[in-house]
């Protein structure tokens, strides 16, 4: 194959995983921002730039589809709350994120300026998905979906009563639930719900206390697996009912994941997340307080589970559950400590390192559920999620004779710790690419902005079928 004409970037001599052919020894091309060849090592080409990967391996950019931004995790507000947590995500080879948006006022009146202020200054190119907790928003379900191009929705089903004034979110029950899965599945959407049976946590959070132990047990103990895997049964049972689509978001436990690979069997619109944290980290992590988020770490027994259930590809997405909040919310008792931590710079490294170096587990999967699934799940493919001729120039180029040593005050984002202190992963991310663009090179932050809002027509099952008819379900631009 010879260029018609001069292409603006040529990465040569990489390792490049391709969708349906594995790693191959290949030169990509890219024009305009997008894929304009993938042809033989030393094809001859006129172009602008020329990047080296020899010895590199070449994959698509990981999408995150779980992260939170803003100082208080409801959505970024000002320049300084996407600077650096978009430039975590090009250090790491994330080249787009699917952000939460939680609030209790309309998303229409928010969306302009959330919207703005992600163009103006990520990175990386951006989708979100809306919290959905009143009246009014579930009324204007598919006006997000058609107007804003939002088709991907969260639901908090352990916030009842007050459980969700710290984030100005209001009160909620199952029925609420139940009406969101009934219309998101006559508008080709998708419900995000965070799964915890709350009133179980209620009942059991003081004699968890009360026995004391260390901090991240004691923390399992009060929110202990079968809160999220009963809440878990019951949202997918609705969802077969309704016949929705359901994404469930961090999957922590092996009775979680029993409970919904069991629904599964019987309705293919149930998807699975799970987080890097719950892969690598228990109950016996010695990092105290940083280590709290919900649902809980659990034990090395569940994290092994997982691992079975990734490599197998019962998971189809692994995201961070990114949350920014600066350090010092940390540092207090587990029982007032904020749940969450920052993870979206250490995603993509920490899953080749443990995933493909130390288990073995092919590259192909491992791009599967960082980029490829996402990519299909949330109506970004096929422009995003796998490199091949006409798709975004979307890549990391990753080193596995090189090393990553994680330490917070080297990290981008505002959080300004990891909760992998001192972990040393087995590769480097050495270039992130977005859009044609370099824009992160030797771990090096080398731009900043340029990010394209991603507007997203369908997700879940409905996305999968727009993807199989040939159907594009994403445009940029607002």
């Amino acid at each position: 194959m010879r260029s018609i004409e001069p292409v603006d970037l040529a990465v040569a001599n990489g390792r490049v995983v391709l969708p349906g052919e594995g790693v191959v020894d290949a030169d990509l091309w890219i024009r305009d921002g997008r894929v304009a060849g993938i042809v033989s090592p030393g094809t001859p080409v006129q172009a602008t730039k020329t990047l080296d990967a020899s010895g590199k391996t070449v994959l698509p950019g990981a999408i995150d589809a779980h992260i939170h931004m803003g100082t208080d995790i409801t959505m970024a507000k000002a320049p300084e709350e996407v600077v650096g947590e978009t430039a975590s995500a090009v250090a790491g080879g994330v080249t787009t994120v699917l952000a939460y948006l939680m609030s209790a006022q309309p998303y229409e009146e928010l969306f302009p300026d959330a919207v703005r202020v992600m163009e103006e200054h990520s990175t990386c190119d951006f989708g979100f998905h809306f919290c959905i907790g009143t009246q009014h928003q579930l009324d204007q379900l598919g006006a997000y979906v058609s107007d804003l191009g939002v088709s991907s929705f969260k639901f908090f089903m352990n916030f009842k009563g007050e459980e969700g004034a710290y984030l100005n979110l209001p009160g909620n029950d199952d029925g609420f639930l139940w009406e969101l899965l009934k219309r998101s599945s006559g508008i080709g959407a998708m419900v995000n719900p965070h799964a915890e049976n709350v009133e179980l946590v209620w009942h059991l959070r003081e004699a968890a206390r009360a026995a004391g132990g260390p901090d991240l047990v004691a923390w399992n103990n009060a929110r202990p697996p079968i809160v999220e895997a009963e809440a878990e049964a019951r949202m997918a049972m609705f969802a077969e009912v309704l016949d929705a689509s359901v994404y469930a978001v961090h999957c922590s436990s092996k009775l979680a994941l029993d409970a919904l690979t069991a629904r599964r069997a019987s309705h293919d619109g149930v998807f699975i997340e799970t987080c890097p944290h719950y892969l690598l980290l228990d109950q016996d992590a010695t990092i105290g307080t940083y280590g709290k988020v919900n649902p809980p770490l659990r034990t090395a027994e569940d994290r092994e589970a997982l691992w079975q259930a990734l490599a197998a590809g019962a998971i189809d997405v692994v995201g961070s559950d990114h949350v920014p909040r600066h350090k010092s919310a940390k540092e207090k008792d587990i029982w007032s400590a904020s749940a969450g931590f920052p993870g979206i710079e250490t995603l993509l490294p920490l899953l080749l390192s443990e995933g493909h170096v130390k288990r073995g587990i092919p590259l192909e999967r491992i791009v599967d559920v960082v980029s490829a699934r996402p990519a299909q799940l949330f109506g970004l493919a096929p422009r995003k999620g796998a490199i091949s001729v006409g798709a975004d120039a979307d890549l990391a180029i990753v080193d596995f004779a090189g090393t990553t040593v994680f330490a917070g005050e080297r990290m981008h984002s505002a959080a300004a710790y990891t909760p992998y202190e001192g972990r040393e992963a087995a590769v480097s991310v050495t270039h992130t690419i977005v859009g044609g663009r370099v824009v992160a090179s030797n771990g090096q932050v080398t731009a900043t902005g340029g990010g394209r809002y991603l507007r997203r027509a369908a997700s879940g099952r409905a996305a999968l079928s727009a993807l199989a008819r040939g159907a594009v379900a994403s445009t940029g631009g607002a």
